[in-house]
């Protein structure tokens, strides 16, 4: 059958800016500190972009990555680099120097674009990124330029403001590159396809409730999933984007009451810090506060703190394998009139899959088989649909394992409630999910076993207040060494991302099975005991 363009154009989520920029040309499209560009004046721009990516010799199919927080910059490059074909690749700022370049090397990135604030991470290794042909400067915390390279503002003025021709012939085409730690200590860059980029972006503007008198507060970073695809959802609705560098409540707070913010993202331990700022019954909404939490299963009580102070919050659940949210606890208004509570604990469930995700189940890991919508009985949380990846870039056989069966195998645990409900209970691996942050047990033990002094370790989850759960490392040192805790965490420092370091470290046997295999559930029984059992 010849597929005629009169009834299909490939799906891609550049089509959200030229309806947008044609439609409210006039309106305020993005906001952060005291600029304020119109969806023209924004369009503009993201133009600039790409024909200077392109003066530059950045093809269809090459890796542009950025380096960067939450300001213009960021949301810009999710339309300038994909409008060349090419693919981005957005960065987590809270990396090491040595996570960074391996990502660099593995995507065959040929351009970065780095904040100045977090040029340090790539003076080191420089020399060991050999692939990155051009490095451009974010001169955004101050003028300097650090790096090799022009300023950003001077390099889109190389660039002409007219449109590119459209060069997305098929929507399946990769048009970002997410990496993450998963199970394993390497990273897996997860590949995004534009048809679900479009369609999850969709689902999330559906689900949220958004239209175009909406303020979107950017509190969710853009380097995770593409900000849950809001990176270009808010640009649909044609609704105003507020970029906030860093995440602080007295600023949440601010912006909230300047702008009239409407909708955030954040993952729980952000709500924890909103709900415990000071101020935060003080401030004055000028519209109702709607709220999407993920990243971590939030405690019912971190739920009630915030709907008391006037917000409404929405979970949802999901991976970076499937665009980030996948499931949302869809709100039932049979549920108002429940205590609060009760309300609180229905919320914290995960919920049924999105308008545009469809299928989630709960099965046998084993026979594949639903198990029971009975609230108690424990399966893995298995999805498929068009936000699913399009697999591992350069890993077939990990993305084979994913997709074993015809699903994407989350390795999450959950029940299914009577009503079709999920509700996450454990990790079927040990990941560590540590404010919204996925860490790699495996990683952060590879680290330590760097070390010439350790014998043997092994890391899990311990509780912790901030969030949620932070890592903790039993070692057996090697025999007549002198090693210390502090010793430890200084070689991890150097070594990996602060935020994977381990909190804690004990020293001691490790408990094994008879066949030499540790037994991590046993210390984490351990470590849990008196607490209410969370995700680790």
């Amino acid at each position: 059958m010849i597929r005629r363009t009169v009834y299909y154009e490939p799906l891609t989520p550049l089509s959200f800016l030229n309806r947008s920029a044609f439609v409210y040309r006039d309106k305020t499209a993005v906001v952060y500190k005291d600029k304020r560009y119109t969806y023209g004046e924004f369009s503009g721009r993201i133009n600039r972009l790409a024909n200077a990516l392109k003066k530059a010799g950045i093809e269809k199919g090459d890796k542009v990555a950025f380096l960067c927080p939450n300001t213009p910059p960021m949301l810009e490059a999710h339309y300038g680099v994909p409008m060349l074909g090419a693919v981005l690749v957005s960065i987590n700022i809270r990396l090491s120097p040595r996570e960074i370049a391996y990502i660099l090397n593995h995507s065959d990135s040929k351009a970065l674009f780095v904040d100045n604030e977090f040029a340090h991470l790539i003076t080191p290794i420089k020399d060991e990124i050999p692939n990155v042909k051009l490095l451009v400067n974010i001169c955004d915390v101050n003028d300097s330029r650090p790096l090799d390279g022009p300023e950003y503002e001077e390099f889109l003025a190389t660039g002409s403001a007219d449109p590119l021709p459209n060069v997305i012939e098929d929507e399946m085409e990769n048009i970002t590159l997410n990496y993450t730690s998963g199970t394993t200590g390497l990273p897996k860059g997860v590949m995004y396809h534009h048809r679900g980029a479009y369609l999850n972006a969709i689902g999330e503007v559906l689900e949220f409730k958004m239209n175009s008198d909406s303020v979107y507060l950017w509190t969710l970073p853009m380097f995770h999933c593409n900000g849950w695809c809001f990176t270009w959802g808010v640009t649909a609705v044609g609704a105003t984007h507020v970029c906030l560098r860093k995440v602080v409540p007295e600023d949440i707070y601010r912006l909230i009451e300047e702008e009239g913010v409407t909708h955030l993202c954040a993952a729980p331990t952000v709500l924890v810090s909103m709900a415990n700022y000071p101020g935060a019954r003080d401030c004055r909404m000028k519209a109702k506060l709607n709220i999407m939490t993920a990243g971590a299963p939030p405690a019912p009580a971190v739920i009630k703190n915030m709907e008391e102070i006037g917000a409404e919050v929405t979970q949802t659940y999901g991976l970076t394998e499937v665009y980030g949210p996948h499931t949302i606890c869809e709100w039932q208004r049979k549920w108002d009139e429940l205590d609060d509570d009760e309300r609180a604990k229905i919320k914290a469930r995960q919920g049924v899959a999105y308008i545009t995700s469809e299928f989630v189940r709960v099965v046998d890991p084993v026979t594949m088989e639903d198990v029971p919508a009975d609230g108690q009985t424990i399966g893995e949380i298995v999805m498929r649909g068009n936000n699913v990846m399009l697999g591992y870039y350069k890993q077939p056989e990990d993305t084979d394992r994913a997709f074993r069966g015809g699903w994407f195998h989350s390795g999450d645990l959950a029940v299914m409630h009577p009503n079709g409900y999920i509700e996450i209970k454990d990790r079927m691996k040990d990941i560590i999910i540590s404010g919204g942050e996925n860490i790699s047990t495996v990683e952060v033990e590879n680290c330590i076993y760097e070390h010439p002094d350790v014998l043997e370790v092994a890391v899990i989850g311990i509780p912790d207040p901030k969030w949620g759960e932070v890592p903790k490392a039993f070692v057996v040192p090697r025999p007549g060494s002198s090693l210390t805790a502090e010793d430890i965490i200084q070689f991890c420092r150097e070594r990996i991302a602060r935020f994977k370091v381990p909190k804690a470290i004990e020293f001691g046997e490790l408990p094994k099975t008879s066949t030499g295999k540790i037994m991590k559930y046993r210390l984490r029984e351990k470590e849990w005991e008196g607490y209410e059992k969370r995700v680790n």
